[in-house]
């Protein structure tokens, strides 16, 4: 469903009961275009209500306002991601509460122009110094962060049987995740940073000045930077989003990850090894969720403002109808194929 008159006047009131200076001006909503939160502008006030329909990590309605107030907070020192400006917390109006942040202005990803500015804008991400571990909390920050993706991806796969795949996808994704296994048998990982773990080109906003911002931050962690670059350059990502879909060569792809190298400084080195690997897993990521959201995007809508909720009741018939198309054209076996044989071409090139 569209953003309501309802959602607009339930925001209204959070602003005023919080005495928030923009409880009486215009609020204008945005295009529905995730799964996870409304937008709202606060007209005049150069402010944006990111007001959540689930949490995407599970999390109560409250923890997920801590954890997404923290994503942007880290983040900030990049220069490339939205200013904080403050919290609604949970309440009768707004059962997940909201984050206000700055409306960034702007135009959506080109690709492939805009790769070399997605490109320094993650890298600017992942050269930020690395908290102490006792600091890291709330974001995720597992022991070994590969070996948590690799959880992430047997809770998703656990869909698999029910979204109807045929055998040539199973075969697929199987082989995909026992790869991954014997990956996670290394000893040796790459350097840990802050990542945003959503880094698709729709995520992103181009400024004038060409600057690339990355504003949808609720799902940063603690973890490799070769996840941000796949999830950035994987077909399933840019041609994902409307605004911003291309199919990038395999020549592009590599060009984007020498310019995040180039940017990074001294993080590359110990990364270059682990973009395939990387890139395959965060595919597995996303492809299991995929299968994920197809199985559960029936279900009718969760009462309450806590945890994770994939309904489709919660967004317009438009997007649903769109991440359907996506979904059902990822989960193909001739796309899936093609993904996979990238994957050995992308690995070529790397060791060229």
């Amino acid at each position: 469903m569209p953003i309501s008159n309802d959602v607009i006047q339930r925001l209204r009131s959070a602003l005023q009961a919080a005495g928030h200076p923009a409880a009486d001006q215009p609020l204008v909503p945005l295009p529905d275009k995730g799964l996870a939160h409304d937008h709202v502008r606060l007209q005049g006030t150069g402010w944006l209500a990111r007001i959540p329909k689930q949490s995407q990590l599970g999390l109560a309605a409250l923890d997920n306002l801590h954890y997404q107030r923290a994503c942007f907070e880290r983040a900030a020192a990049s220069g490339h991601t939205p200013v904080l400006h403050g919290v609604l917390p949970p309440s009768e109006h707004l059962p997940r509460g909201a984050l206000l942040v700055q409306a960034i202005e702007g135009r959506p990803a080109r690709l492939p122009h805009d790769l070399p500015a997605l490109a320094a804008a993650l890298a600017a991400l992942h050269a930020l110094p690395l908290p102490e571990a006792a600091a890291r909390a709330p974001l995720l920050n597992a022991a070994d962060p590969l070996r948590s993706l690799a959880h992430e991806i047997d809770a998703q796969a656990a869909h698999l049987g029910a979204a109807g795949l045929p055998a040539p996808v199973m075969a697929a994704i199987e082989g995909e995740r026992r790869r991954l296994q014997a990956l996670l048998e290394r000893s040796d990982r790459p350097a840990r940073c802050l990542v945003a773990f959503d880094a698709h080109p729709g995520n992103f906003i181009v400024q004038p000045d060409g600057r690339a911002v990355l504003v949808d931050l609720e799902k940063c962690r603690y973890a490799h930077p070769g996840l941000d670059l796949a999830h950035a350059t994987l077909y399933t990502s840019t041609t994902w989003d409307v605004d911003t879909q291309a199919v990038l060569t395999a020549y592009e792809v590599l060009d984007f990850y020498a310019a995040w190298a180039e940017a990074v400084g001294s993080t590359a080195s110990g990364a270059q090894a682990w973009h395939g690997p990387l890139r395959r897993a965060m595919w597995l990521w996303s492809i299991t969720w995929c299968a994920k959201w197809r199985a559960l995007s029936s279900a009718s809508a969760r009462a309450g403002g806590d945890g994770e909720d994939w309904s489709s009741e919660r967004s317009e018939a438009a997007l649903v109808a769109h991440v359907r198309n996506r979904v059902d054209h990822y989960l193909g076996p001739a796309v899936m194929a093609e993904v996979l044989d990238g994957f050995d071409r992308f690995e070529r090139g790397m060791r060229a």
